[in-house]
């Protein structure tokens, strides 16, 4: 895990390369070219990039329109904008009528650092997850990130993608690594407890199953890279087979991971759940690196909550 790439990077490039193949593919963005890495598309295929300006609802709005045109429509900007400002839209314009358009947010969580609380988005996977029909997709590296963008291009109906401005490790360059909407991925076995994560927490869901592992505690490392549809099989059977679970997300604590874990496992396998991720509360302006340690975003303390969620078994 030594290479460390940030997945909006990595979602500019994807554009890029998949343009060449899918000649439907469009681009549209909202006046952020260079930092959602789009521009990078449209060096390639300027024909096929809008810039919208500083409108991202009427963006949403024009993705719809060429969607109904048979066009499979990109449309990016920072989390903050695209699924905050734009919800409405989003809701009707693209949901309801369930039409083939794909959101890139990138800039989500607090890991946007400097720009603060009003540009760190921590609520759009809760918001993008009510929307009926949408698949929700968060990926945790580079490598899932470009995968990611081939899949909601193959994918018919509404996608929301998950990006993220700072650099993290490459942890899927795996020559068997596949990537399959709604299927989440065992990175690592265990009996004792399951660590469930979702972006950038999943690396450090591996560190901390190595910590645990000198503790002599075996734990569960699982990748949920599509939120939704959740992979509420693998979660049921790994309530069932260690008997309690942590989940791990740069997001609220309501409404993201966590809550979809919730969910699925009170109706299927109760078993003691406890979610890591932003405490119902606004990030603050800081490094990128000193505001995750400050929020806690470290192996060492996912390692401490793993224990915590063991401690609760009956």
């Amino acid at each position: 895990m030594s290479e460390k790439i940030a997945t909006r990077e990595a979602y500019g490039l994807a554009l890029s390369e998949f343009g060449a193949k899918y000649k439907n593919l469009v681009v549209l963005d909202a006046d952020l070219a260079a930092a959602t890495k789009t521009g990078t598309f449209k060096k390639a295929f300027p024909d096929r990039f809008f810039d919208c300006g500083i409108a991202e609802a009427n963006m949403i709005g024009v993705a719809a329109g060429l969607a109904s045109t048979g066009l499979i429509p990109f449309a990016s900007s920072f989390a903050m904008f695209a699924a905050g400002r734009a919800f409405e839209q989003i809701r009707n314009s693209v949901g309801y009528p369930h039409l083939n358009v794909k959101i890139g947010a990138t800039h989500a969580g607090i890991s946007v650092g400097e720009d603060g609380a009003t540009h760190q988005c921590n609520e759009d996977i809760a918001l993008m997850r009510t929307i009926p029909g949408m698949t929700v997709i968060n990926p945790s590296d580079a490598v899932e990130a470009r995968a990611a963008v081939e899949a909601a291009i193959l994918h018919e109906g509404p996608c929301y993608l998950r990006f993220g401005r700072f650099a993290v490790p490459v942890i899927n360059d795996k020559e068997n690594y596949k990537f399959e909407l709604g299927k989440g991925v065992v990175l690592r076995e265990g009996n004792d407890v399951s660590i469930v994560a979702t972006g950038l927490t999943v690396h450090l869901a591996l560190e901390a199953a190595d910590i645990l592992s000198g503790r002599n505690i075996s734990a569960r490392v699982i990748n949920i890279h599509t939120i939704k549809p959740l992979d509420k099989e693998l979660i049921v059977k790994a309530a069932a087979e260690t008997g309690a679970i942590l989940t791990a997300e740069e997001h609220s604590i309501i409404g993201g991971l966590g809550s979809a874990v919730c969910e699925a496992v009170c109706e299927e396998k109760p078993v003691p759940v406890l979610r890591f991720g932003m405490n119902d509360e606004f990030g603050r302006s800081g490094s990128a690196a000193k505001l995750l340690e400050m929020y806690g975003f470290t192996a060492q303390n996912l390692a401490s909550l793993a224990e915590k969620a063991m401690s609760l078994k009956k």
